[in-house]
């Protein structure tokens, strides 16, 4: 992450502040790259220390999120045309969908099977983009992404496990995610240094929907409604962000000031307040889905992992806080 802000700011790849953002000073938005990196670079350490589970599944979940991370940083950097990169998203996700990260069959809560047919790759593709759009969504204040992909990474890696069969592999990638937006977070909680850009935003996005295919969606009764569950920040705020831009005639891919965190802020809550209530909805929403699915020990472990990562992040603002106030009182003297 260092290394990253002090590139940004030398070449000048930071994003200035407009009357739609909340920012004041210019900050680097290339955190997606630290982002990208240590997740991968992770995942390749754990697979020179054991091996690399081949299969087309897990190549097209690395593959689709690195070809995500390069269309959100050629955005960071050239600011592309919304219909181009809904339009690139289509065709990564066309080429992932061929490698079989796809929606084929729906698990009816009342029993049986629905097989999609033709259905499966249009219903992929809706899963797929959202998710990526709505994590770029919510991206909107210090800290708050970070946080919710977090939660939701750590809650899919946990239900991954207790589905029945596990898929220890969307587990794995998942925890990494987790732990490379633990890094991240350090640098951008209020007042951010850095923020994950559309770099950041789409990789982590794509990350999520293709993980919760792989690892929820291919399993047993409820899968259908873990989901929704499990990423219901994200999905509010895309869903009503859209409906509210159509019905006032406006294109659904033009940025406004009006998500749930901005109205929040204007109702008078600070930054951090916004990204505590909205994690806390991401927490109640994981909590509901591990004790759907879980037993009660997959219940306390997401609860304790969910509790030390809390307690670790409050110690970081603090810690930050205090170099922030000593900072200050040098420049007073």
């Amino acid at each position: 992450m260092p290394l990253v802000i002090a590139f940004s700011k030398k070449e000048g790849l930071v994003d200035v502040p407009n009357a739609r953002k909340i920012h004041k000073v210019p900050i680097s938005r290339l955190g997606g790259i630290a982002i990208w990196s240590s997740t991968m670079l992770t995942f390749l350490l754990l697979v020179f220390l054991s091996y690399y589970p081949y299969g087309s599944l897990l190549s097209g979940i690395l593959l689709g999120g690195s070809l995500m991370f390069l269309l959100g940083l050629v955005d960071d950097v050239y600011n592309l045309n919304a219909k181009f990169k809904l339009f690139i998203q289509i065709a990564i996700v066309t080429i992932v969908y061929l490698l079989g990260v796809k929606i084929d069959t729906i698990y009816n809560p009342f029993g049986g099977v629905i097989h999609l047919g033709l259905w499966s790759y249009p219903i992929t593709l809706v899963w797929i983009v959202g998710i990526c759009n709505a994590v770029n969504f919510i991206d909107g204040v210090d800290g708050l992404a970070g946080s919710v992909i977090t939660v939701n990474s750590i809650t899919l890696a946990i239900l991954a496990v207790a589905m029945t069969p596990a898929n220890s592999i969307s587990a794995l990638i998942a925890f990494i995610l987790a732990g490379s937006m633990l890094a991240f977070l350090a640098y951008n909680f209020n007042p951010a240094k850095i923020f994950m850009g559309d770099s950041g935003a789409l990789f982590s996005g794509f990350l999520l929907a293709a993980l919760s295919i792989t690892g929820v969606m291919k399993t047993a009764t409820l899968a259908i409604l873990l989901p929704f569950i499990v990423l219901a920040v994200p999905i509010t705020d895309i869903t009503f962000s859209s409906l509210r831009r159509i019905l006032k005639g406006h294109s659904p891919f033009v940025a406004d000031a009006e998500h749930i965190h901005h109205k929040l802020l204007k109702a008078g809550f600070s930054q951090n307040s916004t990204v505590a209530i909205l994690t806390l909805v991401a927490i109640v929403g994981g909590a509901i889905a591990t004790a759907l699915v879980g037993s009660i020990m997959h219940y306390l472990a997401y609860m304790f992992v969910l509790l030390a990562i809390m307690f670790g992040l409050v110690l970081i603002s603090i810690t930050r806080k205090q170099k922030n106030n000593s900072e200050e009182i040098k420049k007073e003297e």
